[in-house]
C-alpha cells in the first residue's frame, strides 16, 4: 500500500495568507467596482446600465454592491467624483502655485485638462450627461454642482489673474469662461461619438487642436500692448 507523503507541521500563517487575501479582496471591492460602473456607464450610458451588470464585472454579487453604494444613483455620483470632481482640489492648488504668465496658465490649464480627463475612461461622462440630462434631471443637477459649476470657477480664477495683471483685457468673466470650456467638450463629444467611425486622415489630433483654439482664444483675450 502506498504511504501518504509527510505532512509538515501545520502554522498558523497557512490561515492567515488566504485571511488576508480575502482582506484585501473587501478593500478593493470599492474601487474595482467604480471601475466597472465607469466603463460600464460611458460604454451604455446610465439607463441601460444595469447594477448587476456592474457587480458581476467587477467579481462580486449585487448585494455586495449595494453595501458600498445603494442606488445606482449613488454608484454614478461617486463614480463622477472619484473620476472627475475629486481632481479639483489637486487643479486648485496648481492653480495658487503657478508662476508663468496667465496666457501660459491658460494653455497649461486645457493640455492638463485632456491628459487627467479627456485621455482617461472618465472623457465620456459628459456625452453621457448631455444625452441623459432630460430624462434624469438629477444627475444633470448633480454634474453641474460637482463638475461644471467649480470647473467654471477655476477657469475665472484663471481670466481674473490675467486681467488683474494686465495681460488681458477686461471681459465678462461669467460668459468668457464658455470660450474655454466650449472646445474641451466638442473635443470630448467628437472623441465619443465622429471619432470611431472617421478613417485615419479625418481624425483630430487632440494636442493641435487644443493649442490652434488656445492661440485663437488669446488673440482675442491678450490686451492691447501699448503705443509710444
Amino acid at each position: 500500500m502506498a504511504t501518504l507523503p509527510p505532512q509538515r507541521p501545520h502554522d498558523a500563517s497557512d490561515d492567515a495568507e488566504p485571511r488576508q487575501r480575502r482582506s484585501r479582496r473587501k478593500e478593493a471591492r470599492p474601487g474595482e467596482l467604480l471601475d466597472a460602473a465607469l466603463a460600464l456607464f460611458v460604454e451604455k450610458g446610465f439607463a441601460a446600465t444595469r447594477v448587476e451588470e456592474v457587480a458581476a464585472r467587477a467579481g462580486v454579487s449585487k448585494g455586495t454592491l449595494f453595501i458600498y453604494f445603494p442606488s445606482k444613483e449613488e454608484l454614478f455620483k461617486a463614480v463622477v467624483r472619484e473620476s472627475i470632481s475629486g481632481k479639483y482640489t489637486e487643479f486648485g492648488q496648481e492653480l495658487e502655485t503657478y508662476t508663468g504668465t496667465s496666457a501660459e496658465l491658460v494653455r497649461y490649464c486645457m493640455h492638463e485638462w485632456w491628459r487627467e480627463i479627456g485621455m482617461s475612461a472618465a472623457s465620456g461622462i459628459t456625452k453621457l450627461v448631455m444625452s441623459e440630462a432630460g430624462m434624469f434631471p438629477e444627475i444633470a443637477a448633480f454634474y453641474q454642482q460637482e463638475v461644471i459649476g467649480p470647473g467654471h470657477d477655476l477657469l475665472g480664477k484663471v481670466l481674473q489673474r490675467g486681467i488683474a495683471s494686465g495681460e488681458f483685457r477686461p471681459m465678462p468673466i461669467e460668459y468668457a469662461v464658455y470660450s474655454l470650456i466650449a472646445p474641451m467638450i466638442f473635443l470630448l463629444m467628437w472623441k465619443h461619438s465622429m471619432a470611431p467611425c472617421c478613417p485615419p486622415s479625418q481624425q483630430l489630433d487632440p494636442v493641435s487642436f487644443i493649442d490652434t483654439q488656445v492661440s485663437l482664444l488669446l488673440g482675442g483675450m491678450l490686451a492691447p500692448t501699448p503705443t509710444r
